[in-house]
């Protein structure tokens, strides 16, 4: 099962109480108070754990609190320190008050754990109140509470590219074509219900991983369809990667405004990422009737095809787009290109054309 959304309260263990305790010992006459701090409670914590990808495992238990401490002994002796909690969590999560919508931790790329509630200290033995006034205190401090926190965690996925398009295009395809991922697939819509990840790795050893999330229809930044609970999942990729198909009862206009226009009404800065634009199943027609619809898409974003594309080898007599990686406007797409993952047209000029960009993104933050 797959669960990225889940409330939780959490609560750090509360201080142990001090100890009331005189000192009796044989030969030692009125001895004096002797007893220990109680135990401080138990912290919070959270910590990535890369071999988990999902938050199911926070379903059955929605109220995780650490040990308390416990109380302190005679002989001044401490009480022993509550259990932390340590909580393990997938790379990508936020924990977001459930109240206020404040983000309180994102957990990205951090291997040590991260503490979230501090536990209560614990309670003063009698020891400490001994005086010249009052050398037979009777009483001790109790150990303060723990906090109590409402928060919702909330998982967005970590990927390079992201996957944008209707249902039934061939996102899922794609990526079983250019990765290791196996996403199920059908010839119906909404195949994809949970997103998939996977690992795309080139001949000349660079890599970077793709997202497929269910695909958007339109209305979808309304709630309408499974898309919008998913947009969230490519909030943190730096490539959007449009799947639009050539074959589909939309026309390439339609397809491609309408997931712009969802886009930016779910975010205005995940709809501003650089994009580029596959043109699926361009097998389903002939050449000239690809071009046709190609040449007609390309004329309504005042391009010119074929401008670079055949640095990355795209078949011969299909037309395509593509700017220069190094030098190119960040307002117009990367590229676009026909492809066909069951026939395999054009995607090793996709892989790499993706391996380019991503390169230069990576190289970009580096020198930041």
């Amino acid at each position: 099962m797959f669960i990225d959304n889940v409330l939780l309260t959490l609560s750090s263990g509360k201080g142990g109480p001090g100890c009331i305790s005189f000192r009796r010992e044989k030969h030692v006459i009125q001895g004096g108070p002797d007893g220990g701090d109680g135990g401080r409670g138990g912290n919070v914590y959270f910590q990535i754990d890369r071999n988990t990808h999902t938050l199911s495992h926070f379903r059955t238990n929605q109220h995780l609190k650490a040990k308390n401490g416990e109380q302190g002994m005679g002989r001044k002796m401490y009480g022993k320190s509550g259990e932390h909690l340590v909580l393990s969590v997938p790379p990508g999560t936020q924990i977001i008050d459930a109240e206020t919508g404040e983000i309180l931790l994102d957990m990205l790329d951090q291997d040590e754990k991260q503490l979230f509630l501090e536990g209560g200290l614990g309670g003063l033995g009698n020891t400490h109140f001994k005086s010249s006034t009052n050398q037979r205190p009777e009483f001790a401090q109790q150990g303060r509470p723990g906090v109590t926190r409402n928060v919702r965690l909330e998982l967005k996925l970590i990927a390079d590219v992201g996957l944008v398009g209707f249902p039934n295009v061939g996102k899922s395809t794609l990526i079983s074509v250019l990765s290791n991922a196996q996403p199920e697939i059908a010839n119906y819509e909404f195949t994809t219900l949970t997103p998939k990840l996977g690992v795309v790795v080139t001949e000349d050893y660079r890599s970077y991983v793709m997202a497929d999330i269910p695909g958007i229809i339109e209305g979808a930044s309304e709630g309408k369809g499974l898309g919008i609970d998913f947009l969230r999942h490519i909030e943190r990729t730096q490539f959007l990667l449009f799947m639009i198909d050539l074959a589909n009862y939309r026309d390439l206009k339609e397809q491609y405004f309408t997931l712009k226009e969802e886009l930016e009404k779910f975010s205005e800065e995940l709809s501003s990422r650089n994009f580029a634009i596959a043109l699926t199943r361009c097998d389903t027609m002939s050449v000239e009737e690809v071009n046709e619809k190609v040449d007609s898409f390309l004329s309504l974003l005042h391009l010119q095809p074929n401008k670079g594309a055949d640095k990355y080898k795209v078949r011969e007599n299909l037309h395509a787009y593509a700017q220069d990686v190094y030098e190119r406007d960040a307002a117009l797409p990367f590229f676009v290109i026909p492809i066909s993952s069951v026939s395999k047209i054009n995607i090793d000029a996709v892989k790499y054309a993706l391996s380019d960009v991503i390169t230069k993104v990576r190289d970009e933050k580096s020198r930041r």
